[in-house]
């Protein structure tokens, strides 16, 4: 009555921002070290930039990948707080909107899987394969759907499951591609990168200690 009809958008930012109040909150009563900040800063730095490279291809970002790989060698905090920023600081360049926190939610949502299925788990982190599997579904199901749901919200009054069906059937090309480019990605990258970080991790003392 009050909102007239429009109670979807309301409930659904409430949601996106206490998911990522709830994570940046806790990430900062941990008091983490500085030599954590600046790693998670870098690698969001390269999310970002990696995103921003292909401003012209829209459907092939690789930044899911890195994302992905803050995650499974940082922990839930360092992956959900990487999607978050990349996606955040990234709409600088692409423009900032609506779906910016839709955006946020699912890149965070995308690094906190990685870090759940991954981290501390030296075996899983080294079978690119399994690697590989995690970031086509997480980018095809959990980013393309959360997004395509987005869209949905942001583009009619009152949504109808039509809407959701044509929504996730229109964005299935362009989720395939996104996750295909997160596989490629992940499988030239991943292993460089997971021996720098634990480099770092062990030179630090930071985190779990992992040997690959």
């Amino acid at each position: 009555m009050f909102l007239d009809g429009r109670q979807y958008y309301l409930i659904s930012f409430v949601i996106i921002a206490v998911a990522i109040f709830m994570f940046t909150f806790s990430f900062e009563r941990r008091k983490p070290k500085s030599r954590e900040i600046v790693v998670l800063a870098v690698m969001t730095t390269i999310a970002i930039v990696s995103r921003v490279m292909f401003f012209m291809i829209p459907e092939m970002k690789p930044s899911a990948a890195i994302i992905i790989i803050t995650g499974a060698m940082l922990g839930k905090q360092a992956g959900f707080l990487s999607g978050v920023l990349t996606a955040f600081f990234s709409d600088f360049v692409f423009g900032q909107g609506p779906w910016t926190p839709w955006q946020m939610v699912a890149f965070g949502l995308v690094g906190l899987g990685a870090a759940i299925v991954f981290y501390g788990r030296e075996g899983l982190c080294a079978n690119k394969v399994l690697l590989c599997i995690y970031g086509f579904l997480a980018t095809m199901l959990v980013y393309g759907l959360i997004m395509d749901t987005g869209t949905v919200f942001m583009s009619v009054d009152e949504p109808t499951r039509e809407a959701f069906v044509d929504a996730y059937l229109a964005g299935i090309i362009i989720n395939f591609i996104h996750a295909v480019t997160t596989v490629i990605v992940l499988w030239v990258l991943s292993q460089p990168m997971f021996h720098k970080l634990e480099r770092i991790k062990i030179k630090y003392g930071m985190y779990y200690q992992m040997k690959f």
